[in-house]
């Protein structure tokens, strides 16, 4: 069971720091701060180069956090909250991610989730440090938490596009 965990620590955490890194800079594939404040400011979100190194940085720290099995319920909340942002811009393309959808951002919601309620597994550095077993109600105050400040993030950062002038 610890090597599944890993696997899947590893697996999620490293997706959800890349994802962070190309908001911020031009490895991975990413388009510079410049492309991620393009980004932001595409999908109708107001704070420019802030809210682009917000988001990237905070998808790097949860990244890392959970890949390396570190404050595993903080990492998974970070986790969640980043992808429910993310899943309330692509939630008008409906679920499917070949149109655009939401599939993406949740799956990996469910994996931070599922990592917070089975905790980082034997081979994490929370286990090394003595910080596990967590208990089973930290997955309740990590998915209430995460969605939470998600859309907390969205409500205020997001601006109503400007009418069409004729």
């Amino acid at each position: 069971m610890d090597t599944g965990i890993l696997i899947l620590r590893l697996l999620v955490g490293l997706l959800v720091a890349g994802h962070g890194v190309q908001k911020v800079s031009f490895h991975l594939g990413g388009r510079g701060l410049d492309g991620g404040t393009e980004e932001f400011r595409a999908d109708g979100f107001r704070g420019g180069v802030l809210t682009a190194l917000a988001a990237g940085g905070g998808q790097i720290g949860s990244g890392l956090l959970l890949a390396a099995g570190l404050l595993t319920p903080l990492a998974a909340t970070g986790t969640v909250g980043v992808m429910t942002v993310a899943a309330t811009v692509k939630w008008r393309n409906g679920l499917w991610v070949q149109n655009d959808g939401y599939e993406y951002p949740l799956v990996l919601i469910g994996a931070a989730v599922a990592l917070a309620a089975t905790g980082p597994g034997a081979w994490s550095v929370d286990a090394v440090i003595g910080l596990t077993p967590f208990p089973l109600w930290w997955t309740a105050v990590v998915l209430a938490a995460g969605a939470g400040s998600g859309l907390l993030a969205r409500l205020v950062l997001h601006r109503e596009p400007a009418p069409v002038r004729r």
